[in-house]
């Protein structure tokens, strides 16, 4: 099977259920191949999918993301299986995941012969994705890049998510770009510190470490060096979900097509303040939109290094 694009994003789709301070909000098509490639394709980037999905998974979903031209040609319809599900319940700003489903795991045979893409972004949620299969994704292109979240959930009886340490140094040796939140880096580092824990990573050999700080906008580390990346200004904040993988989307949209990486972080950070304006993965920014919030963030980034004040 011949697949035609630039950014090939590897995870599960999730059907959420939103819940903010008690109250429902409603139910959404999410998961980090919802907002990474609709992100990504806002900006004129090809992205296709692998996943599996199940027979729950409704015809409006699809047209939802190939009317935005996103590739849908890897993505397997179980019929005997359900999609994931989760439960999103905030608090403020904190946030209780609950699995209520789970979709079959992604393995290697799954990946088609001869693929070759320019990039590929792994993103978990649920530790479907077989290592193995990232071995072989390491295989197929220039750029390979992840979201650990997955692999540091674990879940308990009724299907609450923790963090969780995750053994995973080989794995994150393949990898050329790292993005995760603070709480994650530091389950998968063990260091309290975010210049240590990013360091840490980056001294396994990943070329840029990125890590989102919620209200705080983001740290980016690359070449050596530490950059503070302000958050996008929004015109309203009604949804956070997605927010992070709508960040890596804008992220690789630019760095795909060989931009600077702090721009690239800058529209990661406009991309994702366009998420937050809308219910789940209803509000996207057109490109023109999307570069124009990145102009102004990218006038106000911090090039001097990590500033605890401007973190906690």
């Amino acid at each position: 099977m011949k697949v035609s694009a630039d950014l090939l994003v590897v995870g599960h789709f999730a059907l959420d259920t939103i819940y903010k301070n008690g109250k429902l909000i409603g139910k959404f098509l999410g998961g980090p191949p919802t907002y990474v490639s609709l992100a990504t394709a806002k900006l004129g980037v090809r992205v296709s999918i692998l996943s599996k999905v199940g027979r729950d998974f409704e015809k409006k979903h699809i047209e939802l993301l190939t009317s935005n031209l996103v590739d849908l040609s890897l993505v397997k319809n179980v019929t005997e299986a359900e999609t994931t599900k989760f439960e999103l319940r905030y608090s403020d700003w904190t946030r209780e995941l609950w699995l209520k489903a789970m979709a079959p795991p992604l393995k290697p045979e799954d990946l088609p012969k001869n693929l070759r893409v320019k990039a590929i972004h792994v993103a978990p949620i649920a530790n479907e994705i077989q290592p193995k299969l990232v071995e072989k994704l390491r295989e197929n292109s220039e750029l390979l890049s992840l979201d650990p979240q997955g692999f540091l959930r674990e879940f308990d009886h009724k299907g609450k998510a923790r963090l969780k340490m995750w053994t995973g140094s080989d794995l994150m040796k393949l990898i050329d770009v790292y993005k995760s939140s603070f709480n994650e880096i530091k389950a998968l580092t063990g260091r309290s510190s975010l210049e240590e824990a990013m360091q840490s990573i980056g001294n396994l050999g990943i070329s840029i470490v990125i890590v989102t700080l919620g209200a705080r906008g983001s740290i980016l580390l690359s070449g050596g060096k530490f950059y503070r990346i302000p958050l996008a200004s929004s015109e309203i904040v009604r949804d956070v979900t997605g927010a992070g993988d709508a960040y890596i989307g804008g992220f690789l949209a630019e760095y795909i097509h060989g931009k600077d990486v702090v721009w690239c972080g800058c529209v990661g950070s406009a991309a994702a303040s366009f998420v937050v304006e809308g219910l789940g993965s209803s509000r996207f920014g057109e490109r023109n939109e999307v570069y124009e919030r990145a102009e102004e963030v990218y006038n106000k980034v911090c090039r001097k290094g990590i500033n605890a004040d401007l973190i906690y």
